[in-house]
C-alpha cells in the first residue's frame, strides 16, 4: 500500500494518510493533462483499499478519485486492460441501472486512473453492518446485475475470456515454490488445511469443470456489497478490475456469499463473547446456533436473485447451483484473504469455511436454503 498511515480522515471514518504526491509526480500530470488542475492537498483523504488511493477536490474545483494499481507487473496490466474493457463495453450500455462511477482519464504507462469523486456516498460494507442495506437496494442492485449479464458483446475479442483464479483445483494440490516462500504462518495454515481435504478438492474441481460449460457473460467477477457505493440520488459499482466474459453464477454467488458470511459473523458478536471467535467450532454449530440469523439476512439474497431473474434474460436451468457453490467457496476465500494478517485461524473463520465446504459440496441442496429458489 505504500507508506500509509492509519488514521481517521476528514469524512469521521477509518482510513489512511493518502502517499504523498510529491512522491508520485505522475498524479497531479494526469490531472492536468485533463483539464482538472492538480490535488488541493489540503482536500485529501484515502479510502481503504488494496491500491494507493487519493480523493479530494482539484485546482479546478472538480471532486476526483485517483488510484494507483500496485502488484506485480503482469497482474497490474492485466487488471488495467479488464477495467478499460469495462470502460468502453459500459459506454455502449442502453441501461443507465448499472454505473460505475464517471471515468475521468487513465495514464497506462504509470498505472493511473481517475474517476469521479462521489462524495458522501457510503459503501455497500457500510450498510450492510449498520442494517441499512435493505431489500429494496437488493433488489435494484441484482437487477443492474442481470442487466449487465444480459448486455450483447459487439466486440468479444475486447474482454478478457480467462476464468479468475480462484478457486483452482492446482493451488489445492500444491503451490508454487514462488508463492510458497511468501506465505506468511496463517496462510501456509490455511492452504495446508484446504490441501489435507480430498472431498473439497473434488467439489472444487467439479465447479470448475461445471462453470467451462456454463454460458459466458459480461461479469464484474468481484462483486462484494464494499463494491457499492451509495449516495441518495443512486448506486454505483465500482472496481472493474477483474471485468471479463465469465460464467454470471460467479458474480450472483459473490453477492450471496458476502450475506451468508455476515450471519456467521453475527452469530459469533450478538453472543457477546470474544473466545467464542477464537474456539474451534464446527459448521454444524454454527448452523445451530444462527438459524435465526441466517434467516434474517436471507431475504437480500432473495430480492437480489428476483431482482437479477428479471433482468437477467439468458439465465441457465444450472445458475442457482453453481452460484450456490461459488457463495460457499466464498466463505474460504474469506479464510484465505484474512491469513496474511493472522498467526492462526480463528475459530470463527474454521467455522465459515466448513459452512462453504458444506456448501460447495452440495450445493443443489442449498440454493433454496440461500433465497437463490423460485418465486413462492
Amino acid at each position: 500500500m505504500g507508506n500509509l498511515t492509519r488514521e481517521r480522515v476528514s469524512t469521521g471514518r477509518p482510513g489512511f494518510a493518502p502517499v504523498d504526491l510529491g512522491k508520485v509526480p505522475a498524479v497531479d500530470a494526469l490531472l492536468e493533462r485533463l483539464g482538472l488542475g492538480p490535488f488541493d492537498r489540503d482536500s485529501l483523504v484515502a479510502p481503504v483499499g488494496r491500491n494507493e488511493v487519493w480523493a479530494g477536490g482539484t485546482a479546478g474545483g472538480r471532486k476526483v478519485f485517483v488510484k494507483r494499481l500496485v502488484g506485480g507487473d503482469d497482474d497490474i496490466r492485466a487488471r488495467m486492460r479488464r477495467l478499460l474493457s469495462f470502460e468502453r463495453f459500459s459506454a455502449e450500455l442502453s441501461s443507465s441501472a448499472l454505473r460505475g462511477p464517471e471515468f475521468l482519464g487513465c495514464d497506462e504507462e504509470a498505472r493511473i486512473v481517475a474517476f469521479e469523486y462521489l462524495e458522501g456516498a457510503r459503501s455497500g460494507a457500510e450498510l450492510m453492518v449498520d442494517e441499512t442495506f435493505d431489500d429494496a437496494l437488493a433488489h435494484a442492485v441484482g437487477r443492474a446485475i442481470g442487466l449487465l449479464h444480459d448486455s450483447p458483446v459487439r466486440e468479444p475479442g475486447d474482454l478478457d475470456g480467462s476464468a479468475p483464479e480462484l478457486p483452482s483445483p492446482a493451488l489445492l494440490q500444491a503451490l508454487p515454490q514462488r508463492m510458497f516462500d511468501n506465505l506468511s504462518f496463517g496462510e501456509l495454515q490455511t492452504w495446508r488445511l484446504m490441501q489435507s481435504d480430498s472431498a473439497l478438492i473434488a467439489a472444487v474441481t467439479d465447479l470448475r469443470a461445471r462453470e467451462e460449460e456454463a454460458p459466458r457473460v459480461p461479469a464484474h467477477c468481484d462483486l462484494r456489497v464494499d463494491q457499492l457505493l451509495v449516495t441518495d440520488e443512486a448506486f454505483y459499482v465500482a472496481d472493474w478490475e477483474e471485468f471479463r466474459l465469465a460464467d454470471p453464477a460467479r458474480d450472483v454467488g459473490g453477492f450471496a456469499g458476502e450475506w451468508l458470511y455476515r450471519s456467521i459473523l453475527d452469530i459469533a458478536t450478538s453472543r457477546g463473547d470474544t473466545v467464542f471467535m477464537d474456539t474451534d467450532l464446527t459448521h454444524e454449530s454454527v448452523l445451530r446456533r444462527g438459524a435465526e440469523k441466517i434467516e434474517r439476512l436471507r431475504p437480500r439474497i432473495q430480492n437480489f436473485w428476483y431482482g437479477y431473474r428479471e433482468t437477467a434474460g439468458r439465465a441457465d436451468a444450472e445458475l442457482a447451483a453453481r452460484a450456490t457453490a461459488f457463495a460457499g467457496w466464498h466463505m474460504l476465500d474469506r479464510m484465505i484473504a484474512g491469513s496474511p494478517q493472522r498467526a492462526r485461524i480463528s475459530g470463527i473463520e474454521r467455522a465459515a469455511a466448513g459452512v462453504g465446504r458444506g456448501i460447495l459440496l452440495n450445493p443443489e441442496r442449498f440454493a433454496a436454503t440461500l433465497g437463490l429458489g423460485e418465486r413462492a
